[in-house]
């Protein structure tokens, strides 16, 4: 199963290449396949590679749905235990 994720983009870097941050976390991606990108955009990564960008408003509701997922598999878990 493959899994392309909401990233903002937080600092763009030399040879197309920029960092994003989501949840805490950072990491540095390619941003070969998209033009255009500025700081504070968001674009959807699937393999250290952003696929296209995303509106602000698509990158949140995209965001909190994950956060929902999330919440309901930990309250699974714990009824589980």
């Amino acid at each position: 199963m493959c899994l392309a994720v909401p990233v903002r983009v937080e600092r763009l870097l030399d040879n197309e290449m920029a960092v994003v941050g989501i949840g805490g976390l950072r990491k540095e991606i390619s941003l070969a396949l998209v033009d255009g990108v500025r700081e504070g955009d968001y674009v959807i990564l699937h393999v250290g590679y952003a696929l296209t960008r995303l509106d602000l408003e698509e990158a949140e509701r995209t965001l909190a749905l994950f956060a929902e997922l999330a919440a309901r598999l930990e309250g699974r878990e714990g009824a589980q235990m």
